[in-house]
């Protein structure tokens, strides 16, 4: 009785361990060339940022929908963007030069990481229809270990959230 019991406990154990796997593997994202990407999505990008030069797509999974998420360089500067599969705008990303960053976002961010040098400060606005409206700052900084670190920053310059690096020194 024993035996098929322990039997039976490996079989689930296996049978879950396949399940987080195949989990794992449908929350990662594809990258994908642009003429694979759905032609509303390719319209999308095109009417947004028209002559843009988009060096990657990935296709994931968020929140049971299929977003792509789009980099791209128009006009000098680097952009982001999220667009679900029928084209919908849900957020661009534009770059700020650190001279344009609020100086509240640098002191805060430079207060919390001393060590650290700000890379890249990306302006998060969320999109609904036409409208694009700023919600947030993303910076991202190399730590004096050379870890890179993405910072969330409110429009106020206030630390909002932290991703990556050691999470130790949170």
């Amino acid at each position: 009785m024993s035996r098929i019991l322990r039997k039976s406990g490996m079989s689930v154990a296996a049978l879950f361990m396949l399940v987080v796997i195949a989990q794992a593997e449908e929350d990662k994202a594809n990258k994908i060339s642009l003429d694979k990407a759905p032609k509303a999505v390719r319209d999308a990008i095109n009417n947004r940022f028209p002559d843009a030069e988009v060096s990657s797509i990935e296709k994931e999974k968020e929140g049971g929908k299929v977003v792509f998420d789009v980099e791209l360089k128009h006009k000098g500067r680097k952009y982001e963007m999220d667009i679900e599969e029928d084209g919908t705008i849900i957020e661009i990303e534009k770059e700020i030069a650190l001279k344009d960053v609020p100086k509240a976002l640098i002191k805060n961010v430079k207060a919390m990481f001393p060590e650290a040098t700000i890379k890249e400060v990306m302006e998060v606005n969320k999109v609904k229809g036409q409208v694009e409206k700023p919600d947030h700052y993303e910076v991202t900084i190399e730590t004096a270990d050379k870890k890179t670190r993405e910072v969330n920053v409110s429009l106020a310059g206030k630390i909002i959230a932290k991703e990556g690096g050691d999470k130790d020194k949170d």
